[in-house]
């Protein structure tokens, strides 16, 4: 079983707990699937409320919602689309259930970003003085570094844009997460770059941008190492393709 075809298949799902050899159980794997998305979407919508500028897949979404006059969840959607189909070229395979659990994930991380996002704007977290919303926007952006290792870990289903930061963590990264993220991360600067350029405005681009480029990569890789370390990666890792290509 390698990264490409490690995540779950739908009767295993529902009809069995078995785990297979070396893995994590099930249970767990649900579990750190279920507190990282929740997390997630925890984080994001303090980052949000914050306004102190989202992650840099956020932004992008949000500039290309204003550039095409749709909503930001309708743009967040089709590009997590777009960015689930493009992990089926890097792996080099069609996995239909890893793409369908993508799109399922996006589904519900939408309505966690809306029911948090309401919960802190209500509570008055966007009228705070900035020193406290750059606070609770920190504090959001580790919460996420955190969230993103639980479900990456779990290796069942997750946010197209951070499963691309585990494919190219294993496949073309050799197990560099900061590599992997920033690598990652590079696509949604320059799809905002190309928005700036197109129309002359940014939107939802600010320090918090910054901070969650310097500081996710490193959270997740330091939540791998000190959080829930009974939960393991669950993934037999293949000869990264960047290896096999030096050696051709």
């Amino acid at each position: 079983m390698d990264l490409s075809n490690s995540h779950f298949k739908f009767r295993t799902f529902f009809h069995s707990f078995k785990t297979a050899a070396g893995f994590d159980p099930l249970p767990r794997r649900l579990g750190a699937l279920a507190v990282g998305l929740v997390l997630n979407a925890f984080g994001n919508g303090i980052t949000i409320s914050s306004n102190i500028g989202t992650a840099p897949w956020g932004a992008s979404e949000v500039n290309l919602a204003h550039i095409f006059h749709i909503s930001i969840a309708l743009s967040m959607f089709l590009v997590g689309c777009l960015v689930a189909l493009a992990n089926q070229l890097l792996l080099r395979r069609f996995d239909l259930p890893r793409f369908l659990g993508e799109v399922g994930f996006i589904a519900c991380f939408s309505f966690f970003i809306n029911l948090f996002t309401g919960l802190f704007s209500a509570i008055g977290l966007p009228d705070l003085a900035l020193p406290w919303r750059l606070a609770a926007g920190l504090a959001g952006i580790m919460t996420l570094g955190c969230s993103i290792s639980f479900y990456q870990r779990a290796n069942l289903i997750m946010h197209p844009n951070d499963d691309t930061t585990n494919i190219l963590r294993f496949l073309y990264c050799r197990n560099k997460v900061v590599r992997a993220q920033l690598i990652n991360f590079s696509v949604p600067l320059l799809v905002t770059a190309g928005c700036w350029l197109a129309t002359g405005k940014i939107y939802a681009v600010s320090i918090g941008t910054l901070l969650c480029l310097l500081v996710n990569g490193p959270m997740i890789a330091l939540a791998d190492r000190w959080l829930w370390p009974s939960l393991h990666h669950n993934v037999t890792v293949p000869k990264a393709i960047s290896d096999r290509s030096e050696n051709n």
